[in-house]
């Protein structure tokens, strides 16, 4: 997985890693200060010193969820814009299914993302934090319709992303040897009948 913000310090890496982990393992309910320096393996304190408040921590590992998934999905996008622009949607189905497994192969990002889009409805500043990372990969999906002649609008663009959220959703909770066929089924019928379709 693409490593998001490289301008983040080193300890505050480790830490936000340790909290991605911490939230991916015990939820919300489990992710406090205290658990995240015992992830991180560092002495009581050392998260709160950086991050004060659970808000903080909240906030942060949202934008740093956020930042790594975004990432991702432009690397996606400019893969897929040097595809023979044809109508043949097998390439695209394969990088797209690429990219999923290997997002399921190491699910922390994803759950994580769960576990902070749940909160997000109950608390405003974490909304607007994953509605401008949305609303940037709207854009990243939109650009790749636009190139190929096929795109309806940014709510054409929308609907990829939310269908492609719930293909990823219900192969999380696949067995492993599954989800390989499943991804690509799921894709091919949803790029073939959203994004590749006139």
């Amino acid at each position: 997985m693409t490593s998001p913000a490289p301008e983040l310090s080193p300890r505050r890496r480790v830490l936000l890693d340790a909290a991605l982990q911490v939230l991916a393992e015990q939820g919300l309910r489990g992710l406090t200060h205290r658990a995240v320096d015992r992830q991180a393996g560092l002495p009581e304190g050392s998260c709160s010193a950086y991050l004060r408040t659970r808000k903080a921590l909240l906030t942060a590992l949202t934008e740093y969820v956020a930042a790594g998934l975004g990432a991702d999905v432009a690397a996606l996008a400019a893969e897929l814009d040097h595809l023979p622009d044809d109508d043949d949607i097998e390439p695209h189905v394969e990088a797209t299914g690429r990219l999923f497994l290997s997002w399921l192969d190491h699910p922390e990002m994803l759950l994580a993302r769960q576990e902070l889009a749940i909160e997000a409805a109950r608390d405003r500043d974490l909304a607007e934090v994953l509605g401008a990372a949305r609303t940037a990969l709207i854009e990243v999906v939109d650009g790749i319709l636009c190139a190929r002649g096929k795109s309806h609008g940014p709510e054409a663009a929308e609907w990829l992303v939310a269908s492609m959220d719930g293909i990823l959703l219900a192969a999380l909770l696949k067995a492993p040897t599954e989800r390989p066929a499943f991804l690509g089924g799921a894709v091919a019928q949803t790029l073939g009948s959203l994004a590749l379709e006139d």
